[in-house]
């Protein structure tokens, strides 16, 4: 007999499941995060992330999101850092304030180019692997990277990609955590690819859910992830239709998620968009644990 509310096969405590969040830009934005956060804090994620932009565009907005966020709800929070616009110097500085902010966790990324792609702002460091072999010499914190099922949207050779990832593993990765994509298959695929090379260490899913389909066929076509010609015409057909999007959204996630999780995946990390009511209706479908109060 299973515990009420918990699928066959699901063990929360061995499940790493986490929120990403962005900086807010307006007083507007700040207050719909505080909200957004308030209402996922409830479902006691293992920790949440928060993003920063093209060429490290609002890397001061992550650290002081962090530590909103942290005073705010209690919620564990992991700042993203990245290659692009960094140099030893200020990722040093920036660690160091992480450290004594109580920090202990990092998502270690190379980071998208800006828009002008202008060599300036580069930086000391051209590949994530350069970075996260830097953060693993300072020490102190759990490093999350990036992996791409689909491979990486500059990537011109599969193989090569999955090589740039292994090296990033090698230079002291501790979780992966996937760009978001629709067709579980890759997934698969990706993991046993990589686990032929050797890779151990957890590779937890990045679940999209489809709030505003023209805001993610958009992404989807910046970042290389592959929008299913099923999931595009289904989704045309309430193109006016924002309610009827979310409940179709709502439910293409739960059931992408709850195939990966049965399937072994050991966990999902819920790009919210900075929005809370998807993520909310995709874990109590999945049957995950009741929203419970925090402690402290």
């Amino acid at each position: 007999m299973t515990t009420p509310g918990t699928p066959v096969g699901y063990d929360r405590d061995k499940l790493d499941l986490s929120f990403e969040f962005y900086p807010p830009k307006t007083e507007k934005g700040e207050k719909a995060l505080a909200k957004t956060v308030n209402r996922l804090a409830q479902l006691n994620p293992d920790f949440v992330s928060v993003t920063f932009g093209a060429g490290g565009s609002v890397r001061e907005g992550t650290l002081q999101t962090c530590l909103s966020i942290a005073k705010q709800s209690g919620l564990t929070a992991a700042p993203h850092i990245s290659c692009v616009g960094s140099t030893k110097k200020i990722l040093k500085n920036y660690l160091e304030r992480y450290r004594d902010a109580g920090f202990n966790s990092l998502f270690v990324l190379r980071g998208d180019v800006p828009s002008d792609k202008s060599t300036s702002r580069i930086g000391d460091f051209s590949h994530a692997n350069e970075l996260v072999a830097f953060v693993k010499n300072f020490g102190g914190f759990k490093i999350n990277v990036a992996c791409y099922p689909e491979f990486h949207p500059e990537s011109s050779d599969p193989r090569k990609d999955i090589e740039h990832f292994v090296r990033k593993v090698d230079a002291g990765a501790d979780v992966a955590v996937t760009q978001y994509f629709f067709n579980n298959a890759s997934y698969y695929r990706f993991v046993e690819d990589v686990h032929r090379k050797g890779v151990k260490i957890p590779i937890v899913v990045g679940l999209m859910p489809i709030v505003n389909f023209a805001q993610i066929a958009s992404f989807s076509e910046k970042c290389g992830a592959d929008l299913p010609l099923w999931i595009r015409k289904r989704m045309e057909v309430y193109q006016d239709d924002p309610q009827s999007q979310l409940e179709l959204g709502v439910e293409i996630a739960t059931q992408q998620a709850e195939d990966l999780l049965r399937n072994g995946a050991p966990g999902i990390h819920f790009y919210t968009l900075n929005r809370a009511e998807a993520s909310v209706r995709i874990w109590e479908q999945l049957g995950l644990p009741a929203a419970q109060p925090r402690q402290g």
